[in-house]
């Protein structure tokens, strides 16, 4: 048969013949192996190159007008990667439709007391795991809980840490996989901390949605779910593969997580393409993506002194006493101007780029109402780029509180024998955890030693956290600012995070795969605080922004069509 006769005759068995010379790789013969579809387009089929028995779908049309617009030709072979439309508009009103479904599972969720700091609460913990798992199942995915073993407390005694969830939906070979990754477990909460509402009845006030857990992370966890769910309940196929790894102990510090995602690095994660986390908020009204956070290396420093706590009026102004000591340490950690005083610490801070000020220049930040939230009527740095810099992408000292020390409502004039004082220093690219332990013991024993002190000063560092930075041009990046324009109709805020997520940096290093945070949460959510909210409207549009997310992430290195040329013969 010529290449003139009609496309419909073509069948099973047939040979086509690429002879472009602009995809010399692609050149050569393909025998049909199946006719996927056609229409009046054509037809699409799935070919195997005859000499290295790759297969792929193609598309072949009587005309280029046909697709994309393009200078007839009589017979045109085009790589097809995307054969069925992106059914947002569908998918979208399913979700309005089932809005009243989805706060009342977050209801559920909610109401659960999974506080991964009180031993007390664990068996609601492990029900919060369980309810996770149900979830999943029901929705037809392939669903573990893995155990991840125990937690040894202060006392000595062992305790089991909840199970991690894991499920998959989908192993399309030929599709990208994504990893999304979330946590259920939640801070602490009582109503007579100042909340205005039950923390564990989640209350609707004004389009918010309040109660503990809410917007950090069980909301973020829910949207994602429905997210496949509305794919799955509309029958149709979801463009990537997606696995889910939901925790219970992150506000805790991820217990065996990091354990976990090594052991599994070979299995769960071996398909893994990208990984999704969404346990972070907007700067502003307008929707943001998240590309760096910085680390943090906390810090203990014990001054010891007395055998036990001494009387200041009997022993006053015989002791030197340990309290004293502690606080004129830590004065020199830091300026009133905020320099840190550490020598070296901040050689490694990576410089300021042009960009990066560009960048902050071009973002939506209210300096006043920032204020406003917090409640101060002044700040460190009174311009945006400042302070967003100072925010993100900077060191900065920290001092969190003294053990040991008297804190309770009254009077008590004791002299403490032992004092410990909590301090952290967020880290930044490009500074290292274990240079700056090095740098801070050292600088305070030698500011010690100065003081001539009979007592003992111990510094220890208890966390190093590593900073994580992702590159905002890579097309996980691209793909979500097109989800968002798609959702929101406009631009996202690229933002920076001054706390620490040290999972981001673990799935990084272990697992190879680029990363990508995507908040749903509200700028005025309130995470940790009393009266932590998410609004209704960033619930549900922000499962909108998963599903649309879900396609983009399908399109990366694919372009919808490339022509491959030639002529087709039998």
């Amino acid at each position: 048969m010529g290449a003139s006769e009609s496309i419909s005759d073509i069948k099973k068995g047939d040979i086509l013949i690429n002879e472009n010379e602009i995809h010399s790789g692609k050149s050569g013969k393909y025998q049909i192996k199946t006719i996927l579809g056609q229409g009046g387009f054509g037809k699409v089929v799935k070919c195997m190159k005859l000499d290295t028995k790759e297969e792929i779908a193609v598309k072949i049309v009587k005309n280029r007008d046909d697709w994309m617009n393009l200078p007839v030709l009589p017979c045109i072979l085009l790589l097809v990667t995307t054969v069925h439309a992106f059914q947002y508009t569908e998918l979208a009103q399913y979700v309005d439709n089932h809005q009243e479904e989805y706060i009342e599972a977050l209801r559920d969720w909610v109401a659960v007391e999974s506080d991964s700091s009180n031993v007390l609460k664990r068996p609601d913990l492990h029900r919060m795991m369980e309810m996770v798992a149900q979830k999943l199942r029901l929705m037809g995915g392939t669903v573990e809980l893995v155990d991840i073993g125990n937690q040894e407390l202060p006392d000595g005694q062992t305790l089991a840490l909840p199970k991690v969830v894991t499920a998959q939906f989908g192993t399309d070979s030929n599709k990208h996989t994504v990893c999304v990754y979330g946590h259920v477990d939640v801070q602490p909460a009582k109503l007579e901390d100042g909340w205005a509402t039950d923390p564990y009845n989640l209350t609707d006030i004004n389009g918010n949605l309040y109660g503990r857990g809410a917007s950090d992370n069980k909301a973020p966890v829910l949207a994602w779910i429905h997210a496949v769910e509305a794919y799955r309940a509309l029958n149709m196929e979801l463009p990537v593969n997606v696995k889910f790894l939901i925790e219970g102990m992150e506000e805790t510090g991820s217990n065996g997580l990091d354990a976990m995602i090594l052991a599994q690095r070979d299995t769960f994660f071996s398909d893994v393409d990208y990984t999704i986390i969404s346990d972070c908020g907007w700067l502003s009204r307008r929707p943001a993506l998240t590309y760096g956070t910085r680390g943090n290396c906390y810090f203990f420093a014990e001054v010891e002194g007395p055998k036990q706590d001494l009387h200041s009026g009997v022993y006053g102004g015989t002791v030197i006493e340990p309290m004293t000591d502690l606080i004129g340490v830590l004065d020199t950690l830091i300026s009133p101007s905020g320099k840190i005083l550490i020598p070296g610490i901040r050689d490694a801070v990576a410089p300021l780029t042009d960009e990066e000020w560009k960048m902050y220049q071009d973002i939506q930040f209210d300096i006043d109402n920032y204020k406003n939230k917090i409640g101060v009527s002044q700040l460190m740095y009174s311009n945006k780029v400042d302070l967003l810099a100072h925010m993100w992408r900077y060191p900065t000292v920290s001092i969190h509180g003294i053990e040991g020390a008297f804190s309770d409502p009254g009077t008590k004039t004791v002299i403490p024998a032992k004092v410990t004082a909590k301090f952290s220093i967020r880290q930044v690219p490009n500074m290292d955890p274990a240079m700056v332990k090095k740098q801070v013991i050292d600088y305070l024993q030698s500011v010690f030693a100065k003081r001539k002190s009979p007592n003992k000063l111990k510094v220890t560092m208890v966390i190093g956290a590593k900073p994580w930075l992702a590159n905002t041009q890579h097309p996980l990046y691209e793909a979500g600012k097109a989800a968002v324009k798609r959702v929101f109709d406009m631009d996202p805020d690229m933002i920076r995070e001054g706390g620490t997520i040290p999972i981001a940096r673990t799935f990084q290093d272990v697992t190879g795969k680029s990363i990508i945070m995507m908040p749903i949460g509200g700028f005025d959510d309130g995470l940790h605080s009393q009266n932590e909210k998410i609004s209704r409207y960033n619930y549900i549009e922000g499962t909108k922004l998963f599903i649309a997310y879900l396609n983009e992430v399908s399109q990366i290195n694919k372009s919808t069509v490339k022509w491959l040329g030639g002529t087709l013969v039998l």
